[in-house]
């Protein structure tokens, strides 16, 4: 896995071993941004569930001024800090090290630009996740949420908790669904 594109372009980053975390891969990743090029000069970036660091990372090269991470596992969270040093870029970020719903409360930012979710698969946590999101003062109606799922991720709960879905775009297993709160 590598930095695609910016200030720490081609740079590789350290993943965690294991299957506890699933990387996103750069094709999947350079279509991601693409997408997103439009809103990251100087975003806050706010990666929930980071893994490896990967998308925060890629923000923060691309011109995000600030980048939060989150994650609890440690072997991940010790890939964040090295793939943080490595790149040069982590000045410009927050590691939260906790679960989601601890963190995300924890953040006091006027507004963050782009929320990106990427939870472990099929366990149901988008809906917990977002739910609270739509309760915190720093997601607003201009926040831009992302999240990756699988294909057969049941996403009925975006209307429930006040989000509405912008575009959804699919890969071969997966997809990046972006929504904004109502």
């Amino acid at each position: 896995m590598r930095v695609i594109a910016g200030t720490a372009r081609s740079l590789r980053l350290k993943t965690p071993e294991g299957m506890d975390t699933r990387p996103t891969t750069d094709r999947i990743k350079e279509t991601l941004f693409n997408m997103l090029q439009p809103y990251l000069s100087g975003a806050l970036f706010v990666d929930l569930f980071s893994g490896s660091g990967g998308i925060g990372i890629e923000a923060l090269s691309r011109g995000a001024k600030h980048a939060y991470f989150v994650e609890n596992e440690k072997r991940a969270l010790s890939c964040i800090q090295e793939n943080l040093q490595f790149t040069h870029l982590a000045d410009r970020a927050t590691i939260l090290k906790t679960d989601v719903l601890s963190a995300i409360y924890g953040i006091h930012e006027k507004e963050a630009d782009i929320v990106f979710l990427d939870p472990p698969y099929d366990c149901g946590h988008e809906a917990r996740v977002l739910a609270a999101l739509g309760e915190l003062p720093w997601v607003t109606e201009n926040t831009l949420i992302v999240i990756e799922t699988s294909l057969r991720t049941d996403i009925s709960c975006l209307e429930e908790t006040g989000f509405s879905l912008e575009k959804e775009k699919r890969y071969k297993t997966n997809r990046h669904i972006f929504c904004r709160k109502m």
